[in-house]
């Protein structure tokens, strides 16, 4: 079994232990006072507007604030660390994000573990990203853009939004199951004006991010990243229709300190489960690009399993490690 597998399944058996523990009535009246929900990228993001969907959802639902508190910085880790160190009260939740899951190896010296002390309480969101190149890049198709690559090696600049990120692991396992080599440009900031410009010729980019240049012929789609084709781009195809078995999906969920009681765990899950069957919030997820991602916290936490594994052979593949 893999150690992150095993992992959750240990704390999922504390949970149900939990369940029945007395002493939890204090979860009854939960929330008298503000909620504060940290979310580890700044303003403006994909990860920030699903913040302040579920937040405003949760405000409504409890009776109570739900605040967005944007801690950014080592990517995502300090927003990470604090949602640890915060009392287990149900006053303090982490936006997971699939950056946690690539930290998880792609850090050396974490000062948590995701899986122990980040207890799952339900998925929100799932996108993808789409594979775009400058109109320079003389590929209109993934079978062209590969045949591009190879003979090209190490010839090709692809820019991300820093080492781990999203586009950079889409970027990675591409790399990987195609047997192609391209070079990294990680960005502090915007990578789109230079993608524009074809400073950096390919990018796995944010489709809300991406989309308006698709349009405009400033950028061409390849493919998005996911199982299936988006509803944004209906016309692109998925990068598994020629690359059989790639999926990188981009996905956020919401997480609590260790020993969270676990009947709040359960009130916080139903109330974001009301919100992803929702038609009006269903409806402002599609405006991101976005579908939900509805699911109990023991099938969030075996998903979150699923993506550490996963996404640390792709690290291990490309060879990056941040202390």
């Amino acid at each position: 079994m893999k150690l992150a597998r095993r992992k959750f399944l240990q704390w999922a058996a504390g949970a149900a232990a939990l369940l029945t523990a007395p002493g939890r009535a204090a979860a009854q009246a939960y929330p008298t006072r503000p909620v504060r929900l940290i979310v580890g990228f700044p303003p403006g993001t994909a990860t920030d507007a699903d913040g302040r969907l579920v937040a405003q959802w949760l405000s409504e639902r409890l009776g109570q604030q739900v605040i967005v508190d944007n801690r950014t910085g080592a990517s995502t880790n300090i927003a990470a660390e604090s949602v640890v160190r915060a009392d287990p009260d149900g006053y303090t939740l982490l936006m997971i994000t699939v950056t946690n899951a690539v930290n998880a190896t792609l850090y050396r010296k974490l000062n948590f573990d995701l899986v122990r002390d980040i207890p799952p309480v339900a998925g929100t969101m799932l996108t993808a990203n789409v594979l775009v190149v400058n109109p320079d890049v003389p590929a209109h198709t993934v079978p062209e853009f590969i045949a591009y690559l190879k003979a090209h090696p190490g010839k090709v600049n692809y820019a991300s939004n820093g080492h781990g990120s999203a586009p950079n692991m889409a970027a990675e396992l591409f790399k990987s199951m195609t047997g192609t080599d391209m070079v990294h440009v990680p960005y502090r900031s915007s990578m789109t004006p230079d993608l524009i410009a074809g400073q950096v010729q390919v990018a796995f980019t944010p489709i809300p991010l991406s989309i308006a240049f698709i349009r405009d012929g400033k950028l061409r789609a390849l493919a998005v990243t996911g199982a299936k084709r988006s509803d944004a781009l209906p016309g692109i195809p998925t990068v598994a229709e020629f690359v059989p078995g790639y999926q990188a999906d981009v996905w956020h969920g919401v997480g609590a300190p260790k020993d969270t009681p676990a009947d709040i765990i359960a009130r916080l899950n139903k109330e974001i489960g009301a919100a992803l069957v929702d038609p009006g919030m269903i409806a402002k997820f599609a405006n991101l690009g976005a579908e939900p991602m509805p699911m109990t916290p023991a099938e969030f936490g075996q998903f979150i399993a699923a993506e550490i594994d996963k996404w640390g052979k792709v690290v291990r593949f490309a060879g990056v490690t941040l202390d």
